[in-house]
């Protein structure tokens, strides 16, 4: 099945722009609740994603300068340990499996490398419950 069935919309989802500041993201993540938010350029393309963990290896590495910094430095410019790996809108739930291993949410692209928005775990790990559920038949719906 194809993932566009299952995304939610970059209207509906939170990202960030890679002109943000350090500050702007952390007070993105805070207001959210998440623990990593997809980036993206001027353009809508994707860039990558930032996590808590960045961010909080950020201000750890640099906890000696000024605060007024956070408000200085892009976030394009902090050292990201992760990326969340995105995939084309034209896959199938089913290759989203593994990735969401490691992942919390899968970004997803247009042709163009825009980010159109995300596919969660939850909405995978839902459709992979549902499948095994068996039909009146008693076999499992795939």
């Amino acid at each position: 099945m194809n993932i566009l069935f299952f995304l939610t919309p970059k209207i509906e989802v939170a990202y960030i722009f890679d002109t943000f500041t350090v500050r702007q993201a952390l007070e993105t993540l805070k207001k959210r609740g998440f623990s990593a938010i997809p980036m993206i350029d001027k353009n809508g393309k994707y860039i990558g994603t930032v996590t808590e963990g960045d961010l909080l290896w950020y201000v750890l590495e640099h906890r000696e300068d000024d605060p007024e910094n956070f408000d200085k430095v892009k976030i394009k410019q902090i050292v990201r340990r992760k990326n969340h790996c995105a995939v084309r809108a034209d896959k199938k739930i089913e290759e989203l499996v593994d990735l969401v291993k490691n992942q919390n949410f899968v970004p997803v692209l247009d042709d163009d490398d825009r980010f159109i928005g995300i596919v969660t775990r939850r909405v995978i790990m839902q459709y992979c419950t549902e499948a095994m559920v068996p039909n009146s038949k008693g076999k499992a719906i795939v």
